[in-house]
């Protein structure tokens, strides 16, 4: 057995990376086998940047990547050429990405390149179709045909894997590290920093995934429309994502409507704060889909597909797509009907028990050293 120091790059890109792989970096801190250093391609800006302030987590390297209105393509372009000189100078022993996005699918094809070994955080999410959601369908898969060592959330996912050709030996489920993340922020005393009426239930919104611009996001703000004017005894609070493919129309459709807060993206820790204050939750993002059963809150998805399924099959999330009658009879039903909402906010989370990072950190060790 080795006793010199294993060199382990963690590598984030955008918020829900940050958010999942920060108990990662934190476990693996205080291995003493573990010289870790963390990359920041930059994918997010501001959205990353708070993350990691937030869980005190500095980057060692700070790539800068993202530019207004970047193309898919140029953004892969430009990571590759940068991470292509990181990787000779840092040589890692091992490389870590976490979930779906274009810096792990570019991160895991530099790394193959430099014959380096990948550990895949949250791997084996699939829906089985390239198209939805887009890009991350792909990216994963490229990364996952690319990694050394999965760490897949749950048995489905170890099932995914497995029917992709993964060897059973290269899987381990551990759960999924956002809990980890999740259960350690919402023990805090956090503030949500926005006031919202005190005696209205409140519905929180997130959407702006690339697949659901155009006519399929306005249907989704038509609904919401319709769902506010509808109730004016609920308070609904949107945390509005900067693309002007999103921003724009949410504004358009929502701004005028009294019991509609829109406001800029919420750091992590506020977000938190709302996703513990909300009744109900309407959102595309994956990250929450995780997070709010945890905290006994049902969820309306925005998406016509998941790759996160376990949550629909133990009922505490439905998929209710872009279809304006859909996501306004769903909603509506949990507002009107306590049975059907009690069936919905049990407080189950089929993702994990908090302890996802250190399992990971324990095979790192026994594989490393």
């Amino acid at each position: 057995m080795s006793s010199s120091k294993k060199n382990i790059l963690c590598v984030v890109g955008t918020r829900p990376e940050a958010i999942k792989m920060a108990p990662v970096i934190l476990e693996l801190r205080k291995q003493p086998w573990a010289n870790v250093r963390v990359l920041a391609t930059a994918q997010h800006r501001q959205m990353l940047d708070q993350v990691l302030s937030f869980f005190d987590i500095q980057p060692d390297i700070d790539l800068n990547i993202m530019r207004p209105n970047q193309a898919l393509t140029e953004l892969t372009a430009r990571l590759l050429l940068e991470l292509d000189a990181v990787l000779k100078a840092e040589k890692p022993d091992v490389v870590l990405v976490q979930g779906d996005t274009t810096t792990v699918m570019t991160v895991a094809l530099a790394c193959f390149y430099h014959r380096i070994p990948i550990g895949h955080v949250e791997a084996g999410l699939r829906t089985w179709d390239m198209q939805n959601p887009f890009p991350e369908e792909a990216n994963r898969v490229i990364a996952g045909k690319l990694a050394r060592w999965h760490f897949a959330p749950t048995e489905g996912s170890r099932q995914n894997l497995l029917k992709d050709g993964i060897a059973d030996s290269a899987i381990i489920v551990t759960g999924n590290t956002v809990v980890d993340a999740l259960l350690a922020t919402a023990q805090r005393d956090l503030d949500l920093g926005i006031t919202l009426p005190a005696d209205k239930r409140m519905v929180l919104v997130t959407s702006h995934r690339r697949e659901n611009f155009g006519a399929p996001f306005r249907n989704i703000c038509r609904a919401l429309q319709t769902l506010a004017q509808n109730n004016p005894d609920v308070q609904f609070l949107y945390p509005v994502h900067p693309n002007p493919n999103v921003k724009d129309v949410a504004y358009e459709y929502l701004a005028h409507i009294p019991n509609v807060t829109l406001c800029e993206p919420l750091d992590y820790a506020p977000f938190v704060a709302a996703m513990k204050r909300a009744y109900l939750i309407l959102t595309d993002s994956g990250g929450v889909q995780e997070e709010a059963p945890a905290l006994g809150k049902p969820v309306l998805v925005l998406r016509e597909e998941t790759e996160r399924p376990e949550a629909v099959e133990e009922g505490v999330v439905k998929l209710v797509g872009s279809d304006y009658d859909r996501i306004v009879a769903e909603a509506q039903r949990l507002l009107d009907d306590e049975a059907a909402y009690k069936a919905m906010a049990r407080g189950v989370s089929p993702y994990g028990d908090g302890h996802a990072s250190e399992r990971i950190a324990r095979l790192l060790q026994e594989q490393l050293l």
